[in-house]
Order: C-alpha cells, then structure tokens, then sequence
C-alpha cells in the first residue's frame, strides 16, 4: 500500500528526525539494538547502533528476543561485531521517505516476540481525565465542565498519590460522595494495576512511520511513555519509548471497549531503539526521566507537554511485578508502558473542545536518554497493513539457517 503525501509543514522530508534526533544524547556510552528489515534476506534482522552505524548481530542473536534474555544483554552486545548495514542516518531515511528504496534497509519496531503490554492510569491527573472521559462519553463541553469541578474538589497536586494507602482512601470516599465513582479509581488509587494487552506480537511500529487512529473517532491522542524491556524471569533489561495511542470517546462509552480504543492497526509505537541496562543507565535512571511531547498540525497548531517519571503513583518495578510472576508467566519476555500523565485539555478549533488528532499530526516523543520516536497520524486502515506474524518470522529465520 502507498502511503499517500502528507500536506503542509508535515510535507517537510526531515518530518521524521534526524539521525543524531534517533540517539541518545550519551549515545557513545549507550548501548542501543533495534530492529531493521533487511530486504537481503526478506525479513527482519536484530541490530545493534555504534559510532552512528547499524550493525547486523543476527548471526549471533536472530531475535531481539533472544539478547534480552542473556545474563548480561549489555555487556554481551558491547562485545559483539557484525555487518555494517549502513549508518543511522540513511537507514532512518529510507524509513520515513514517502516512497522507501525496497532494496535497502530501514528500522522497525526494536522488539520482536515479546509480549506488548501496557499500564493505564499510573499518575493521578491521567485518573481524573478517565474519570472525565468515562462521565462525558464523548462530551468534550461537558468534560470541560467536570474538569473544573474535580479539581476544584480535590486539587490538582496529587502526584504524592500512593495508590491503596489511606489517603488515596481518603480521596475515592470524596469522588464517591460527589456521585464520581469510577472503575478508573480502583486502578488509579487502589490497590490493583490497570495492566492491558496492548496489541499482538510483532504488531508495533516503530519511527518515521504512521500511527493509526479510527476513522469513526472524533477524540483521540497521543500518550507518550517509557516501555521497560523485561525478560521471562520478570528481570528488566533496558527501556525504550511509547505512544500508547488512545481513542478517548471509545473507552470513555465503556472500559469493555478498551481492546477496540487501544489496539488498532498501528496504534502501538515503540522504538526508535532499546538502550539496554548497564552501569550507566538503569532502573534508578528510569525513574527520573523526562518525557517530552511535542504535536505539529498542518493547520498551524502546535502543542508541548512534558511527562516526569518522578510524578508517577506507582513504582515501575511494581508494575512489572504486577504484570510477571508466579501468577502469570510470559515465556518470551514482554515491553511494558509505564503510562503517561499527558492529558490534553488544550482547545484546537472551538473553546471548551479541548484536544483531538487531526490527519498528518506529526507526534514527536523525545527523552534524552532514550532518543526520538516520530510518526505522524493516519486513519488506521490507510496505514500500512500488517502482515508479518509469528508463523512469518519463523519461516524466515529457518530459510536463512538462523534456527
């Protein structure tokens, strides 16, 4: 499928980044693996990124999979040489050109088998917005309205929230007499995670290409996130970013719509790339990062909003424990979002109307010690389909004498 021209400033042919934008600041202290498809071999191939080059390692690893359940991922990467595919720069272009050299290589989403999975409501202000949502179904001039009420109740500090404590009691028995409960202040302040499937295995994307959103949905956004890489063993291995795209009207009509606002073709965005944990970079690191957003419209709008991980209710490492452990194995590993605290209340076209995508948004999610995820806005069926499954992959890597 060709993935018509975008219009206006989105037109521009660097609307995906640059490859210094791709890396992290500390890049040569890094160590980064992604994926590429390798147009050699006719399927993907796990690489790592050194000194501005995209190395292929798939003779030693043919799964992203199979590095992130190493001993020591990091150290045995650092470690490894293979084939110069090509730098950062040209891979990364012919991954957002409007019309991709099919002969040449270009990025994917950085994990393959494991499991997308993903945690919702994780800093109290994304709780009120579902709360709002959930009461509005769609209304966004009523929502505007139950906005200003809640935290005219509550107030709007509440990152010092522990979800399940007494305060966080406390504060589900005000919502409750102000006639707001909500399923979304068992997840948000009791004692439970929201921990969802995200989308299918190897359905993510990764950057310079579309992200999906319905056609029949009229709010929707983006949520920037960081995705932690954890093993079988439930161990965390590196992190990268997320757009969790969600359709806001779709779930607000009812949290068994989930499965239908979340995952859709290409609504699951990761990469650019996996720094893995070593002695510079770990969990300590991850909780203490920063999480920029940034939308550009062809009608001339522009929004910014930063996410702190330091804001969030619930530990990163106790979700993971939430999601992996003797009461739920994942045999190949997982990538789990962390969720975000963007809730997009900025008006775009009438007050009171708050924020909703428009087609060509280009939605840029920067971390400093992660790189830049880029991917602009399309109805989901107008993305490229996704037909390459587990049954593909494992046929390709037989083909290639990888297994």
């Amino acid at each position: 499928m060709t993935v018509p021209e975008p219009r206006g400033r989105a037109a521009d042919a660097d609307w995906f980044g640059t490859a210094a934008a791709v890396l992290p600041d500390d890049a040569g202290d890094s160590v980064l693996i992604g994926r590429i498809w390798d147009p050699s071999v006719d399927g993907p191939s796990p690489v790592t990124v050194r000194d501005g080059e995209v190395i292929d390692i798939s003779h030693r690893f043919p799964t992203v999979r199979d590095i992130c359940e190493l001993p020591d991922p990091a150290a045995t990467v650092a470690a490894l040489d293979g084939r110069v595919v090509g730098s950062v720069g040209a891979v990364l272009a012919n991954t957002g050109a409007a019309t991709r050299d099919p002969t040449r290589p270009w990025l994917l989403a950085p994990v393959d088998l494991q499991a997308l999975k993903a945690a919702g409501v994780t800093f109290p202000v994304s709780m009120i917005e579902r709360v709002i949502e959930e009461r509005a179904r769609g209304d966004l001039a009523l929502a505007g309205d139950l906005r200003h009420r809640m935290l005219a109740d509550i107030g709007a500090d509440l990152h010092s929230l522990v979800p399940g404590s007494a305060q966080a009691q406390r504060l589900k028995d005000l919502l409750v007499a102000e006639g707001m409960w909500s399923q979304y202040l068992e997840v948000g302040i009791g004692p439970d995670a929201e921990i969802f499937t995200k989308g299918q295995i190897l359905s993510a994307v990764g950057t310079a290409v579309p992200v999906g959103v319905l056609a029949t949905s009229t709010w929707n956004n983006p949520e920037p996130e960081v995705a932690l890489i954890v093993q079988s063993s439930g161990r965390i291995v590196g992190a990268t970013l997320g757009n969790d795209v969600n359709l806001r009207d779709v779930e607000g009509r009812s949290a068994l719509l989930l499965p239908l606002a979340k995952d859709n073709n290409a609504s699951c965005a990761l990469g650019p790339l996996i720094r893995l944990f070593d002695e510079r970079f770990d969990l300590r690191r991850v909780r203490e990062l920063e999480v920029a957003l940034t939308i550009h419209g062809v009608d001339g709008f522009h929004l910014e909003a930063v996410s702190e991980m330091t804001r969030m209710s619930r530990d990163p490492e106790a979700l993971v424990r939430q999601m992996v452990g003797p009461h739920h194995h994942y045999p190949d590993g997982a990538v789990l979002m962390l969720g975000t605290m963007f809730a997009p209340i900025q008006d775009r076209d009438r007050p009171g109307e708050g924020f909703t995508h428009k087609i060509d948004d280009v939605v840029r999610i920067d971390c400093p010690a992660l790189g830049t995820l880029v991917n602009r806005v399309r109805h989901a069926q107008d993305c490229p389909p996704w037909h390459f499954g587990v049954r593909d992959l494992m046929g390709n890597l037989a083909r290639r004498g990888l297994l």
